[in-house]
């Protein structure tokens, strides 16, 4: 059975980044795969990345890399196209579309009751034409090629 922990309160992307060094890598390495999905806020993250899992790799723990271009909630809004007034192509260069065009999204389109604000419903919404998010957010296809390979998984993904 697959489980998955996320860290609620990350407190920024250095914060997060010395969480993985100092504490996640130690205190997890039972985990068969960690995942540090942060924003790439306009950075090329590629080298620290490459470090950070290096690092993982010497103490025997499977991390991978992922930043969002440019925020995690653009993933969610790779769902919703027909909600929006902007083009994908402006979404997704916008280095502060949470606060650009989430923020109005998720007042309009999210549910104040729920946790999250609906947040939840709204990326089932968005996975349910996962090939779209897979086409509009490379950088998810390509973390999922690496974890087929890492699983050696031939199939086709859902």
């Amino acid at each position: 059975m697959l489980k998955s922990r996320c860290c609620l309160n990350p407190q920024g992307y250095a914060n997060a980044k010395s969480l993985i060094k100092s504490f996640i890598i130690d205190n997890f390495d039972y985990k068969d795969l960690l995942l540090f999905l942060p924003d790439a806020d306009g950075k090329d993250r590629t080298q620290e990345f490459a470090e950070l899992e290096a690092e993982a790799t010497a103490k025997g723990v499977t991390l991978l890399c992922c930043a969002a271009v440019q925020e995690v909630e653009a993933w969610l809004l790779a769902g919703h196209l027909d909600k929006l007034d902007k083009s994908w192509s402006e979404i997704s260069a916008d280095i502060s579309v949470k606060e650009n065009v989430f923020a109005d999204f998720i007042k309009s389109y999210g549910n104040r009751q729920r946790a999250g604000k609906g947040r939840d419903i709204l990326m089932l919404e968005t996975l349910k034409n996962y090939r779209g998010l897979l086409e509009r957010c490379p950088e998810l296809k390509e973390l999922q090629s690496r974890i087929q390979n890492l699983l050696s998984f031939d199939g086709e993904a859902p």
